[in-house]
């Protein structure tokens, strides 16, 4: 039978379909669809009455294209949901930059047709991989939004109550709430505990906290009253300074408690994916790391080699010669890829570097590199490139003793 490329460029609300056979014959002109119960149906129907070997190829774009694959899927048709780089890319190589729906349907069906035999086929799994990815971007949203109101909170307690916020070092709670946070909301100027006796701000913080579920020592509460007296604040104490510095550490307490709900859901919905336990059992994942790295690596195997994983971290070194000349010097990465992805690989490779586990090869290779004489930045990027090869070599090694079972598609060349 003839292999027939369908390339859908899919849009919030509808997509552009267009058919090729092989090598470029067009078999139907781009045409609209809806994303409708009826515009999918309709869709299904157009795929299955032509008269070939039908393969659909799709961008990755959001969750818009979920529904899409979703229904050729469940219909028997063959969806394989490309990254939206390599449609770029691919499409680099002519000189025409038109940039439309048509168009780009035109090159997907076109890029069907190139790489039909590395197509790899769309899965509900992948549905799974897709909501793990966009929880994984909603952490790291709230993440930087709390991060933001942290930096502001303590900024303005710098103003209206100097070195509160150092008065309590611990971890968050369960969900997510600060004990500094919660005492800036409840004492936002340091008038309102220096106005008080000792004896009464005492028993106000031994309420305190035993209405926010901390632990009370009394020598704590008169360390803080102590600290607190003869501070020269720079806001007055009246209602707009207190609704400025309540109202920020309202919203750090309700979006810290997000952070934990995503949290949460991240592992739960990691743990569902087949590579999770060799994922964790590597160092320095835990409960956090571990699935952020998943949500934004996807499926390993979809990289030919190691080198295009750390290539779509964008922290592959980059590279400067011309003729004779070579530049052997330190040069910039690429940072052409997965931002998100880059921080976190970034992030666990400092983990390695502060615990000093000499056994483990990532710290073995950032104390080469520091040893050449490369700075720290520098070798902690090093290392982040030797995890994210060990990470392709342990899981592709561990998917491949699981039953596969996407089956090879012949060439139609």
């Amino acid at each position: 039978m003839d292999a027939i490329s369908v390339g859908i460029d899919v849009s919030k609300g509808k997509s552009v379909v267009m058919a090729m056979r092989f090598p470029r014959a067009v078999v139907f002109q781009p045409r609209e669809i809806d994303h409708s119960a009826a515009g999918l149906k309709q869709l299904v129907a157009l795929v299955k009455k032509l008269d070939g070997e039908p393969r659909v190829t799709m961008e990755s774009t959001g969750h818009y294209h979920i529904p899409v694959a979703s229904a050729l899927h469940e219909a028997g048709i063959f969806v394989s949901v490309v990254t939206p780089m390599l449609i770029r890319r691919f499409a680099d190589v002519s000189l025409r930059q038109a940039k439309t729906d048509r168009q780009d349907s035109i090159t997907i069906a076109r890029y069907g047709l190139k790489y039909w035999d590395e197509l790899r086929a769309f899965s509900p799994l992948d549905i799974t991989r897709q909501r793990l990815r966009d929880c994984s971007r909603q952490y790291h949203l709230y993440v930087d939004v709390k991060i933001r109101l942290k930096n502001n909170l303590v900024a303005l307690l710098d103003q209206s109550f100097p070195g509160s916020n150092s008065f309590f070092i611990g971890p968050p709670k369960a969900d997510g709430h600060e004990k500094w946070v919660d005492f800036a909301e409840k004492f936002w100027h340091c008038e309102c505990v220096c106005n008080m006796s000792e004896k009464a701000f005492v028993e106000e913080y031994s309420e305190w906290c035993k209405h926010h579920d901390y632990c009370f020592n009394r020598d704590k509460a008169l360390l803080v009253y102590e600290k607190s007296q003869g501070l020269a604040p720079c806001l007055p104490k009246n209602a707009y300074t207190e609704f400025r510095i309540q109202d920020i550490a309202k919203r750090i307490s309700n979006i810290s408690h997000g952070v934990e709900i995503y949290r949460a859901e991240i592992l739960r919905l990691a743990q569902r994916l087949p590579e999770y336990p060799v994922v964790k059992k590597m160092f320095g994942m835990g409960k956090t790391f571990g699935p952020l790295l998943i949500a934004e690596i996807g499926d390993v195997r979809r990289f030919t080699h190691k080198k295009a994983l750390v290539a779509f971290a964008g922290i592959d070194p980059g590279s400067e010669q011309s003729g004779k000349y070579i530049n052997k010097n330190s040069v910039a990465i690429t940072r052409s890829g997965n931002e998100k992805l880059r921080s976190v690989i970034c992030r666990v490779a400092i983990c390695y570097v502060r615990s000093k586990k000499k056994d483990e090869p990532v710290y073995q290779f950032y104390l080469k590199k520091r040893s050449e004489g490369k700075d720290y930045y520098l070798s902690i990027v090093a290392a982040a490139n030797k995890l994210l090869r060990i990470y392709y070599a342990k899981v592709t090694a561990y998917l491949d003793e699981l039953d596969d079972p996407i089956e090879k598609i012949p060439s139609p060349c």
